[in-house]
């Protein structure tokens, strides 16, 4: 890929990344797409090995169709040589190219990766533009018995069932709250596992609240029906407005204790109830990963990247779309990957925008991010979830940090902020650098969940860090 032409790194390969690939290489741009993932789809497309020789792929997927166009479109331009696509490369730091090696003044931007499982050297992909599609990771809130084996994220039971095929355990509750429990728990159920309890701690009447919101969507409302049908099916109880109180177990989990909300959010004492299972999938939605975006100096708005109309950030030729704009789902992931490769194409082109040329785009993204926004309202975690972190309640699993030294750092020293918090207990600063419980931290400081800004966006080896990076084949 050294023919002069303009060159697009798109950092992410799940919808959005995928989707301003196309649109972008359609017109001329030469992309280079790296993931992290073996195979292009991120999570959202997730797909079993090839070695497993799965028969029905799309099973446990919908949009299946729209996936298989992105990934024809993806195969016509890798073998016309507009995309290149680096699989297994972990991206830890995107730079100006002018702060590169020697001091060099080259517009554009370095983007350093590690390739490959071992992850033991770098490589540099030298780009015009960038574009930032990371998605994001899931909100992980403690309670007692939540570090027992046996207990999963809903992600994680996903991505084993729909990656690997196989299931967490043989009995489970599916717990937290958000979108993403509908999926996982018919799943789990279609594939053998028997399913105890969908216990989704948001109130009915929030959804009656926003029922114009929701009603603007009718194809969300349907997927939704479809999803419920499935449970019905597969005669899975359904606790609406209950919460998980606590995972019991020695070696490890055998039950789960859930009880029902009240009107603000808390426990309704003597609605407690024990379900036996070995497998307890938990989610409380989504947080966008900003890590790139941070070390760029790119605005965060909250806990996403902020960006324009044509999903531009305030850094010159830095682009985001997806989950790392907002937690939205992969329709509206598409909708602003489409609009961000055009707008690439046509800014690095030096062509005018067209906005005719993306108005279905556009108008989706309109009704989508409404729809997301009422979603965020209705699914938000309980109010007073902190009440049932135990002072020995493990909060920081990299540092063992509990939640009576949280609350020791808040009432007796002073500490105001996530990051006070974190340089009197060590919470955050394991392997995971605060990922896993940054939002379990700002709770129970009672402060606001910010991004962190990071210098790097993964652990590097010493090695790496102290030699050049490599330039990939071409």
């Amino acid at each position: 890929m050294t023919d002069g032409r303009h060159r697009l790194a798109v950092i992410g390969a799940g919808p959005a990344g995928l989707a301003a690939s196309l649109a972008a290489a359609a017109r001329g741009i030469r992309v280079t797409l790296i993931d992290a993932g073996v195979t292009a789809g991120g999570q959202f497309y997730r797909r079993p090995a090839p070695g497993l020789h799965a028969r029905r792929p799309g099973a446990l997927h919908h949009q299946w169709r729209t996936w298989e166009r992105l990934e024809e479109g993806l195969a016509r331009h890798l073998e016309a040589g507009t995309v290149e696509h680096l699989a297994d490369h972990h991206v830890w730091l995107v730079e100006p190219a002018g702060t590169g090696e020697g001091g060099s003044t080259a517009p554009g931007f370095a983007v350093h990766a590690l390739p490959g499982p071992l992850q033991e050297r770098s490589v540099v992909v030298r780009a015009d533009a960038v574009l930032l599609a990371t998605g994001g990771y899931e909100r992980v809130l403690p309670f007692p018995g939540w570090t027992l084996p046996g207990v999963v994220t809903a992600g994680g039971a996903q991505a084993m069932l729909k990656g690997g095929l196989v299931v967490p355990g043989r009995t489970a509750v599916v717990a937290g709250t958000g979108p993403l429990l509908l999926p996982v728990a018919t799943g789990l159920a279609g594939a053998g596992v028997e399913v105890a309890a969908l216990v989704e701690s948001a109130d009915p009447r929030a959804f009656a609240r926003r029922a114009a919101a929701l009603a603007a969507q009718p194809a969300k409302v349907a997927e939704g029906a479809r999803y419920a049908a499935q449970l019905l099916r597969h005669r899975v109880p359904f606790l609406a407005h209950h919460t998980v109180v606590e995972a019991h177990g020695e070696e490890r989990l055998d039950a789960v204790t859930v009880a029902a909300l009240g009107p603000e959010g808390r426990v309704r004492s003597g609605t407690e109830r024990r379900i036996r299972c070995d497998t307890l999938a938990v989610g409380h939605g989504m947080i966008p990963h900003t890590d790139l975006a941070e070390t760029l100096g790119c605005r965060i708005d909250g806990l996403r990247v902020d960006v324009d109309d044509e999903q531009r950030t305030d850094v010159p030729g830095v682009w985001a779309a997806g989950e790392t704009t907002g937690i939205g789902g992969s329709a509206l992931a598409l909708a602003e990957g489409h609009i961000a490769g055009r707008s690439i194409a046509d800014r690095l082109s030096g062509t005018a925008p067209h906005p005719r040329t993306t108005t279905r785009a556009i108008r989706s993204r309109t009704r989508l991010r409404a729809f997301s926004a009422a979603l965020d309202t209705v699914y938000a975690p309980p109010a007073h979830w902190t009440d049932q972190v135990g002072d020995d309640t493990v909060v920081c699993r990299c540092e063992e940090v509990t939640g009576s030294r949280i609350r020791e750092a808040v009432a007796d020293l002073g500490a105001g902020d996530v990051r006070t918090v974190k340089l009197l207990t060590r919470a955050g600063m394991g392997w995971c650098q605060g990922r896993m419980c940054e939002a379990a931290v700002a709770g129970l400081a009672g402060c606001e969940l910010t991004p962190a800004r990071r210098l790097l966006a993964r652990p590097v080896p010493l090695g790496v860090l102290a030699g050049a990076g490599e330039e990939p084949d071409d």
